[in-house]
């Protein structure tokens, strides 16, 4: 099969089930692992990212604003992301594989199927994942492996993925007592992490304090964040590698608040990698689990993860 992904998390899957060698095209956000990058880029996306995190997020909003005010006809000119057309129609897909949790994270199903209706003899399967938990993924690999003809290869890959989380809570669980952890999926303004973000802090033996399992990640103010006595603060936004994470590090600092956080206190702020992990909603989850331990733990965890993906902020 011809395949083209537009979400990251599902190249990746692609990646992991053995099946690299049928991905034709991907979208700007596919970056791992590092051979998709030769592939042809069938997307990009509409707003400036090379602005502040207030700015992308204001237009952000602007643009959900008026899709809740223009009728169906108008939505297209207020996408986030654009598919080439005419590179889709030359790739000739089989299968799109998309997504249909968030509009503003990834290409979305409405995208795509809008797209599809100005090709020309071609219709191509359209694969929608649909993630809002750690369940939700590994069902999601499942999927992916049944339309590859891959699901023996997936269910195993599976197995693997729990019984490493398992071991890790398992770990984790011998140290007696639990941190009080949040995770900031967005600096300016504040944001918490959800969806399975939680169940990643739970795995490294922590307690969330923001966000909810299988709910979308909450705003947040400043007063609290000050009266939630965190452990351990982590700073992760999403879309955002470890160096702009660290680029934005000063706006938390400039705030008046900042000093009188536990967390700073305590010198137990951390960022992570949140474009390669945390947020990608794909396997490597679990090495995301793991760097959540390693920064609870440090090296007492006794698990080996990538040590160029997070830093020791203050």
């Amino acid at each position: 099969m011809r395949l083209v992904s537009l979400l990251a998390s599902a190249t990746e899957m692609i990646a992991e089930l053995g099946c690299l060698d049928q991905l034709v095209g991907r979208s700007h956000e596919c970056d791992y692992p590092p051979e998709v990058l030769s592939l042809p880029v069938v997307s990009k996306v509409e707003i400036d990212i090379d602005t502040s995190s207030a700015e992308i997020d204001a237009q952000v909003k602007q643009l959900a604003q008026g899709k809740r005010t223009l009728d169906e006809a108008a939505l297209k000119a207020l996408s986030i992301y654009v598919i080439d057309i005419e590179r889709l129609q030359t790739l000739r897909p089989d299968v799109i594989f998309t997504q249909t949790q968030c509009e503003v994270c990834a290409v979305s199903e409405r995208d795509v199927v809008q797209a599809i209706q100005h090709l020309t003899g071609l219709q191509p399967r359209v694969v929608s994942l649909t993630p809002y938990r750690l369940d939700d993924v590994w069902e999601d690999v499942v999927r992916v492996g049944k339309v590859l003809g891959r699901q023996d290869r997936a269910d195993m890959l599976v197995n693997g993925y729990r019984q490493r989380l398992e071991h890790l809570a398992a770990v984790t669980a011998t140290f007696g007592y639990r941190l009080r952890v949040a995770i900031l999926e967005w600096l300016d303004p504040l944001m918490g992490a959800g969806n399975w973000a939680p169940e990643l802090v739970v795995a490294a033996g922590g307690e969330p304090v923001f966000g909810e399992i299988g709910q979308h990640s909450p705003w947040l103010s400043w007063d609290e964040l000050q009266a939630a006595d965190l452990d351990v603060l982590v700073l992760a936004p999403c879309g955002y590698t470890l160096e702009r994470t660290m680029v934005d590090v000063p706006i938390l600092q400039r705030h008046p608040a900042w000093q009188s956080l536990r967390a700073v206190q305590n010198k137990r702020v951390y960022a992570i990698d949140g474009n390669a992990y945390l947020h990608r909603s794909g396997p490597r989850l679990v090495e995301s689990a793991e760097l959540l331990g390693r920064v609870l733990w440090g090296e007492e965890l006794g698990i080996e993860v990538d040590t160029q993906a997070w830093k020791h902020v203050q």
